[in-house]
């Protein structure tokens, strides 16, 4: 059985995207492997959040994990900020962490341009605390998008270093989780790309059926086929890529004939998928909000997870001290 650490954004709530990319797949992760995930409150510090905000978005995004079935009972689900061995080992990395690395990391270089006004040392040394929150509990996987794989090499180079440094083979150097099967991507409604919070084009788990269809029925689409058998543009693909997911495989085949023939309505298309995807989705929204008005449970799931958290976390630290040499005067 794999150790397996994955880290979950503490801004934003869920979108369809989030659902069928990475939460699917951590279910299933779940059952096979000993699965740790935290809540990276620390890490969106670097952004400097109101107060109000950082605990509003903490409880969402864990009621809403939650609700899609990461199981407390299978996996240790946890909020970072509650495992202070996180920040010591994040330290003791920083002592053999270079400029020159941290500086040349792609991610760092992209908040340089897209928020000149505040680079502080924690957008800099991410990386490093990204590296603790994982090898803290020996991962040796972690699923990582594309745009992680740069700090996943970093954490394998600081795991390397510090065996190298002190002579042992204390920390795996974790690979990249394989869910063993093409991950589905998920388009957002603007015509391009994929479903994010930062592109505004994403319908979310706790979206209400109103909020959903007044969403779907402005997604962009074009003129409409212009005769029989003609290619589909990019912003009706991603309709339809929508209508595969959520939809009945005869729905599916019915409006993509009527595209066929050059008849098909966009508005119908749109109203049937918003409604596929109410359906699909009212399950998950009243379950976030079951659980979001259940303080008792959610205290009870973050106080568990942080135990079995830091119980982990500290048998590490504890042997990682003594490897550098902080040992007790006997």
């Amino acid at each position: 059985m794999e150790t397996v650490v994955s880290g979950i954004r503490s801004t934003g709530n869920l979108h369809l995207g989030n659902y069928f990319g990475a939460v699917k797949n951590f279910l299933k992760m779940q059952r096979e492997n000993n699965c740790f995930f935290f809540i990276a409150d620390y890490h969106s510090l670097t952004t400097h959040p109101k107060p109000s905000e950082l605990q509003r978005n903490i409880r969402q995004v864990l009621a809403e994990y939650l609700a899609c079935g990461i199981d407390p009972e299978i996996a240790t689900i946890f909020i970072q900020s509650d495992v202070p061995e996180v920040t010591e080992l994040y330290l003791l990395l920083n002592m053999n962490a270079y400029i020159g690395e941290l500086e040349r990391t792609t991610s760092f270089k992209d908040k340089v341009r897209s928020q000149p006004d505040n680079i502080n040392a924690g957008l800099l040394t991410y990386p490093v605390l990204m590296a603790a929150d994982i090898i803290i509990h020996k991962a040796t996987k972690v699923p990582v998008g594309k745009d992680q794989e740069q700090h996943l090499e970093m954490t394998r180079k600081f795991a390397r270093r510090f065996n190298t440094m002190y002579g042992t083979d204390y920390f795996p150097e974790p690979d990249a989780y394989n869910f063993g099967e093409q991950l589905v991507k998920i388009p957002g409604l603007d015509g391009t790309g994929k479903m994010g919070k930062s592109e505004g084009n994403g319908i979310y788990l706790s979206d209400t059926p109103k909020e959903i269809r007044k969403k779907v029925m402005r997604a962009v689409t074009d003129s409409g086929p212009q005769g029989e058998n003609q290619e589909m543009s990019e912003p009706v693909r991603n309709l339809f890529t929508l209508l595969n997911v959520v939809s009945d495989p005869s729905v599916v085949d019915s409006f993509k004939e009527q595209y066929n023939r050059g008849t098909i309505r966009y508005g119908d298309l749109k109203k049937q998928l918003a409604e596929d995807i109410i359906r699909f989705n009212e399950p998950v929204r009243e379950r976030i909000e079951e659980i979001s008005a259940d303080s008792h449970y959610l205290n009870k799931v973050v106080k568990e997870g942080a135990a079995k958290a830091r119980e982990s976390a500290a048998a590490t630290i504890k042997e990682v001290r003594h490897i550098i040499g902080y040992r007790p005067f006997v």
